[in-house]
């Protein structure tokens, strides 16, 4: 017994060598040499498993040829090769445009299941310049001060004049045009910042600023527009003269927006006196943002040249053009009414409308580009005002809940302090910190340069699903206080807004079910994109090399992505390496794994389902949650560094790690529990799973920790909400709920000697406010002190206090 120990102990050791090398990711040459001599070891020192070992040399002998780069890829690889180029269809240079849109930055390193730590946490944090700093703190900070937001949304549903006019004189509509055309040129950084004030005190401003600096005509003529087009519309543009919207969406087209059927027919006709050939355009848009105020439609349309006056191509296929909406046959001033939250949108129709083809953004040479540019455009856009609109409201819920829970007493106890309340709260506050940890690193990312085509999808679906959840729990804390509207309701109009951003720049169920991952496995993944080129080269010869250099590196980094997923399973990562050696550790080295777990298994996936994995939509968009998550407690980590590493603010990161984490562990599970193949889906298991599944959510002690911290006027509670506005203006709920939670915690101590007076009977009062007179007559309390809890009394009663109307005033609501 003691020698069949003593040969599976020896077995054992030859085994680990392979899967060292493969751990660590050794080339394949090195990796034959540390097999070869260890299996060379094995064959002298130990006779046992003879059969065995004759298949370890079998195996080795393998590798060996594999090493001779010629005959492998003669006898090998070539014929791989040939099958391959049957399974990929062509790429045209539309489609190479579109995958090649965005850049590749940290989601390419979670794709390789090894991710280079130091990337990410050398990228410089989100600053702001002192030019952006000082509009954040005047023109922003002035325009929420004339904000009325129940003005705005139920009695004018629109802007007031004055708004209109300021939005106008401070440039508001032009943070993303250059300085050179009037513009305030403004990074991404401060676009966010101006939107996440905005939002906390109407959406309806938001909103209005936000699509003009968003994809639209500006950025379009920024990047694509010829020098008249820009120096015709851009100065007009910046100073309000001209207010732009695009129009895409058509009654049947929503999120295939590829199949508009808008045409634009090239053809001979009269422009200002002349004959000439322009594009006789016919379109049906809904949906569009700013539409109704718009005076410059972008339009998209499917452009055609049927008599070929232009050439020999017929067909251009997606173009964007620039329409003025005075144009004859433009029809633009309805209005659609998205849920109460009464920003100009609306249809937009255009009948037989001729235009030059000098109304083509970037000119004639530009015809058929158009999906080109919205893609790359769209990469980073994307980003920025969506996440930004859910984070600036969760912002806001978040500091509002925390108050409210704090002031408002039920039972004798503040309702932050019941168990189920805390529950809520702290996954309100986690949801926000992710949300702050990914726009803002994000955002940062995007002012170095990056165009973060699939982090955009993450942010887009995760962030406004995020808003979603904190929304409905903060309706659900508040209760009564947040469904009552009318001027003193804070949360009502943010609520209705909710479904506005779950459904706009691809509705969410699409964006998780087919973008995140459909476009990463092909965009982040290390050699996919470039095996997929390599089978498109017009030169077979180069393209096999190319194509054996990336298959073998392809099956090595597979290879270690099992051997690495299965050891840091067993071991709970806790020896792979992470630049981080504090409280924050165990985060760094729990996303190294579930990256080469979730490497293993896209890689798996597309070996097994090949095309059928895009039409299996629940699994891509189980491995599409993996990919996001493990993206987003990255984001959370570098936050945390980006702002100093605050001790303050580690139950939060915890928080959130715990949540990402154990929801990629989630979806890992379910992913394998649905695999088609189920031999595939058991060995993924062993490798990815060897001790079942060991991460758990977050802790109920860190909800108290957390609550306990935001319940109180704290730091942590003012940088967790520190984009909102807070100015001390009389229509601001959020100031004055700030003020009130002050107002609480320096009476707290008298508070606390009144409840022992009752506790005690010195004084028997019938409610809350009688035991304050009670106790200044008794003497429990000093007349100073009485004062104080009264005027705290009145101004919770107002803050709680809801909104009533006379039949009249609701009759034409």
């Amino acid at each position: 017994m003691t020698g069949f120990f003593i040969d599976i102990l020896w077995l054992l050791l030859f085994l680990a060598v392979p899967v060292t090398m493969a751990y660590r990711r050794v080339d394949l040459g090195s990796s034959t040499l540390a097999i070869g001599g260890a299996l060379l070891i094995y064959t002298l020192f130990f006779d046992g498993f003879w059969l065995l070992t004759l298949f370890f040399w079998i195996l080795l002998a393998g590798l060996v040829l594999l090493n001779l780069t010629d005959l492998r890829r003669t006898r090998l690889t070539s014929h791989l090769f040939d099958l391959y180029k049957t399974m990929v269809p062509a790429i045209s240079d539309t489609e190479r445009e579109a995958l090649e849109c965005g850049s590749v930055s940290w989601d390419g390193e979670l794709f390789t299941g090894l991710p280079n730590w130091v990337d990410l946490m050398s990228m410089p944090a989100p600053e702001l310049t002192a030019e952006e700093q000082a509009f954040l703190d005047g023109p922003v900070e002035e325009l929420c001060a004339m904000l009325d937001d129940w003005d705005i949304t139920h009695n004018r549903r629109d802007l007031p004049p004055e708004v209109w006019e300021y939005l106008r004189k401070e440039r508001f509509f032009s943070m993303i045009i250059p300085k050179e055309y009037g513009g305030l040129e403004f990074s991404a950084v401060a676009n966010s910042a101006v939107l996440t004030k905005l939002v906390s005190r109407s959406v309806v401003a938001a909103t209005t600023v936000a699509v003009p600096n968003s994809l639209g005509p500006g950025e379009l003529l920024i990047h694509y527009g010829t020098d008249e087009q820009k120096q015709r519309w851009l100065p007009r543009l910046a100073d309000g003269s001209e207010i732009p919207c695009f129009a895409l969406t058509s009654p049947r087209a929503g999120s295939d927006a590829g199949s508009i059927p808008d045409t634009g027919i090239v053809c001979k006709g009269e422009w200002e006196g002349e004959e000439i050939i322009g594009l006789r355009l016919n379109w049906d848009k809904r949906y569009i943002t700013l539409a109704p105020v718009a005076t410059v439609i972008g339009l998209a349309f499917k452009m055609y040249d049927p008599d070929h006056l232009l050439g020999e191509q017929e067909d251009y296929g997606i173009t964007a053009a620039l329409i003025p909406a005075d144009t004859p046959g433009v029809t633009s001033h309805r209005r659609h009414l998205p849920l109460n939250t009464p920003f100009m949108n609306g249809p937009t129709q255009g009948e037989d409308v001729f235009v030059p083809l000098d109304f083509i953004i970037g000119g004639v040479e530009r015809a058929g580009q158009g999906w080109r540019m919205l893609m790359e455009q769209l990469a980073a856009g994307r980003a920025i005002s969506l996440p930004t609109e859910s984070m600036g409201s969760s912002q806001a819920a978040i500091y509002a809940s925390t108050a409210y829970c704090r002031i408002r007493e039920q039972f004798g106890l503040p309702i932050a302090k019941f168990e189920g309340v805390e529950e809520v709260l702290a996954r309100m506050a986690g949801r926000t910190y992710i949300m702050n940890a990914a726009v803002s690193c994000t955002m940062a990312a995007i002012k170095t340069g990056e165009i973060p085509a699939v982090p955009s999808a993450i942010l887009k679906y995760h962030c406004t699903e995020m808003g979603r959840e904190v929304g409905n729990d903060a309706m659900d804390v508040q209760g009564g206080k947040a469904i009552i509207s009318g001027p003193s309701n804070y949360l009502g109009r943010l609520y209705d807004s909710i479904p506005i951003s779950i459904t706009v720049e691809g509705a969410n169920i699409l964006t998780r079910s087919l973008i995140i991952f459909g476009q990463g496995a092909i965009r982040c993944h290390p050699f996919v994109l470039q095996e997929m080129r390599a089978a498109n080269n017009p030169d077979y010869e180069q393209g096999l090399r190319e194509f054996d250099n990336l298959l073998f590196r392809h099956i090595g980094a597979t290879l270690s992505n099992a051997a690495r997923a299965w050891v840091m399973a067993l071991t709970h990562a806790r020896y792979t390496d992470v630049p981080e050696q504090g409280s924050t550790k165990r985060y760094f080295q729990h996303i190294n794994r579930y990256s080469a777990a979730f490497a293993l298994a896209a890689d798996t996936s597309m070996l097994v389902m090949g095309g059928d994995l895009k039409r299996k939509e629940k699994l891509s968009a189980r491995l599409g949650d993996v990919f996001s998550y493990i993206y987003l407690a990255s984001m959370v980590l570098k936050h945390h560094a980006n702002q100093g590493k605050p001790e303050d603010d580690l139950p939060l990161v915890e928080w959130a790690c715990r949540h990402l984490l154990y929801q990629a562990q989630e979806q890992l599970h379910g992913l394998l529990r649905n695999f088609p193949n189920r031999f595939v889906a058991g060995a993924l298991r062993f490798l990815i799973f060897p001790r079942g599944r060991t991460y758990f959510a977050p802790e109920d002690r860190l909800g108290a920790d957390i609550v306990r911290l935001l319940t109180r006027p704290t730091e942590i509670r003012e940088r967790l909400s520190n984009g909102i506005y807070k100015g001390d203006d009389p229509l601001n709920m959020l100031a004055k709920l700030q003020k009130a939670l002050e107002q609480t915690e320096a009476c707290a101590p008298v508070a606390r000697k009144l409840r022992d007076a009752v506790r005690s009977r010195l004084i028997d009062p019938k409610d809350d406010l009688a035991a304050i007179h009670e106790g200044r007559e008794a003497g429990v309390l000093t007349d100073e002190e009485a004062e104080a809890l009264l005027a705290l009394d009145s101004e919770v009663m107002e803050l709680i206090r809801v909104d009533d109307f006379a039949p009249e005033e609701l009759a034409g609501d």
